[in-house]
């Protein structure tokens, strides 16, 4: 069953701008899926995310979800979501407790009834939850961001871009977190910047310029990956970098780690040796060959299409 069904969403801020969300095509979010939506700054996730979440209407198009529609039904919407920004958005001059229980109130809900679902994040803000808000680190600021979406116990939970500007054990942490309410039957909806991300999702949605590229699971959009692919690196990067892309079977390059990835074009009669021959006479520390294909790869390759 649905939890979310979008059709043909639409919003634009300017007339003389391409529209922020431009989705042509009918997408589904199956209830307690962790769907992920991925891209970089600017591809149109916030302002998807804000329809969802009934903060805006969209141009054109409409939206369901848990079987209301997101304009005519949005107030009862709004007691069936949870909610993080990318933004810290919860009140600085209060403390860690004092924001959970206003939230918890907003929804004439307190704190004990739906503790259970919140325990495990808690209890590391427990020592600190006579502290301002606005004086926690990046980790627990998002730590209490989630408590106070959760709070209320929202059959929908959306997070726009949780993980940004936060360190890694807390990133790691925040996923083990997702896992355990996808468990527990919750729908969850979460874009990032981080492609190493999308493998924790049920299925992802790469987004460009207010468009999906595609929706599958993350295995399937690796395994649809067709073009020849190596990396090459040399002891000169930014050379490497020029005569990779001036050469005529080299479709694209892009820096990946401390490689260049090589996409080949369809048909190119050419392979990792052969371009490491054509290369090694003006590169030193020379190294070639053929590597499988990242999320990050078939982006790049979507992109394009």
């Amino acid at each position: 069953m649905d939890s979310i069904a979008i059709h043909g969403l639409r919003k634009s801020f300017r007339k003389d701008l391409p529209p922020a969300v431009d989705l042509r095509e009918d997408v589904s979010i199956s209830k307690g899926e962790l769907f992920g939506i991925i891209g970089p700054d600017g591809a149109g996730k916030t302002t998807l995310f804000r329809m969802l979440a009934t903060l805006i209407s969209p141009d054109a198009g409409s939206a369901v979800l848990e079987g209301l529609d997101i304009v005519r039904d949005y107030r009862k919407i709004r007691t069936l979501i949870g909610y993080m920004p990318g933004r810290f958005s919860l009140y600085p001059d209060l403390t860690v407790r004092e924001n959970l229980e206003f939230f918890a109130s907003v929804f004439g809900k307190d704190v004990g009834s739906n503790y259970a679902l919140i325990g495990n994040i808690y209890c590391r803000l427990k020592p600190f939850e006579d502290r301002k808000a606005g004086n926690l680190s990046g980790g627990m600021k998002q730590k209490l961001a989630l408590c106070c979406s959760l709070i209320h116990s929202p059959a929908v939970l959306f997070l726009d871009e949780p993980t940004t500007g936060v360190d890694p054990s807390s990133r790691r942490e925040l996923w083990e977190n997702l896992a355990q309410l996808k468990a527990s039957g919750m729908t969850i909806v979460v874009s990032t910047a981080y492609m190493d991300e999308a493998d924790r999702c049920d299925r992802v949605a790469m987004m460009k310029a207010g468009r999906f590229l595609t929706v599958d699971s993350p295995a399937a959009i690796v395994r649809s990956f067709d073009r020849p692919l190596l990396a090459v690196r040399s002891d000169d990067m930014f050379r490497l970098l020029h005569d990779l892309r001036a050469m005529e079977e080299v479709e694209k390059c892009y820096t990946f780690g401390d490689t260049h990835h090589v996409t080949l074009k369809p048909g190119a009669d050419a392979d990792a040796a052969a371009i490491a021959s054509r290369l090694e006479p003006n590169h030193s520390g020379l190294e070639a060959g053929p590597v499988q294909a990242t999320l990050e790869d078939c982006y790049m390759n979507l992109e394009e299409k």
